[in-house]
């Protein structure tokens, strides 16, 4: 009897445990680069998760400074604090490629991040692609991916991106000059330019035939609907989840005991 006193007081602290954190969900982020080999590399996935309310950049429109330190750098100096100020309770982080560096063709990385879907179930990332003065991907709107609906499940397990989804932010000149991920080439050169952030993989050619930092010959080989980047989702068995399983595997083999002893 105490065995089963003890294990129905169990199961009732773990359901209460996973019903008190209903909104909270562990989500694995998976990055995968999936361009051509020997074509574009890409910075670490900067992520949020968030309410909606940060808007990154705008088609159309020149680049702010937070979306600049993604297209030209890859570091998200700037973009991580405009994130936060704008939307405090968001969640934000970054997907490292495995092993770590730049994310080659048919390279991937994965992080896993703790969610308040009923705070957060929208989101945002940005990452440079190299080599290149001042091109990324990420989402012009801040509620274009919605991950969670109102119950907390995940409605969308993928984004698949083209290389007609990559960006110019248009700050920089394009060219070897100051271009990132290039042997020879210093990052931190840079000639200003005063273009709009527009869509833009067709000049990525001019690169065609230049060294890498990675070791290999850039060629391109991109058109319109090659795809170049994929983001997945999984949601993470929760502690209390493996717990009740756990429980209620005991709960079983206890029962199965008694009746073989009666």
């Amino acid at each position: 009897m105490r065995n089963i006193a003890r294990l129905s007081l169990a199961l009732a602290i773990a359901a209460s445990s996973s019903l008190a954190s209903a909104a909270t969900v562990d989500v694995l982020v998976v990055a995968e680069n999936l361009a051509p080999m020997n074509s574009i590399s890409f910075a670490p996935l900067r992520v949020g998760f968030n309410s909606g309310v940060f808007d990154a950049f705008n088609m159309g429109s020149p680049a702010m400074a937070g979306i600049i330190s993604i297209a030209e750098g890859g570091s998200g100096s700037d973009w991580f604090p405009a994130f936060g100020a704008a939307d405090p309770g968001a969640n934000l982080g970054t997907v490292v490629p495995n092993p770590p560096g730049p994310l080659t063709p048919g390279a991937s990385g994965s992080a896993v991040f703790t969610i308040d879907t009923d705070v957060n179930p929208y989101f945002t990332f940005a990452a440079m692609a190299v080599p290149s003065n001042d091109y990324f991907i990420g989402n012009d709107s801040p509620t274009e991916h919605q991950l969670f609906d109102g119950a907390g499940n995940l409605i969308i397990n993928n984004i698949t991106l083209k290389a007609s989804d990559i960006w110019d932010a248009g700050s920089e000149v394009d060219g070897i000059f100051g271009a990132a991920f290039l042997t020879g080439s210093n990052n931190s050169d840079r000639i200003a330019d005063t273009e709009n952030v527009h869509h833009d993989f067709a000049d990525l050619s001019i690169f065609n035939g230049q060294q890498t930092a990675a070791g290999y010959t850039f060629d391109s080989q991109l058109g319109a609907a090659t795809d170049v980047y994929r983001i997945s989702f999984q949601i993470v068995p929760e502690p209390a989840s493996a717990a009740m399983l756990l429980l209620t595997g005991g709960g079983l083999l206890l029962r199965r005991r008694r009746m073989s002893a009666v």
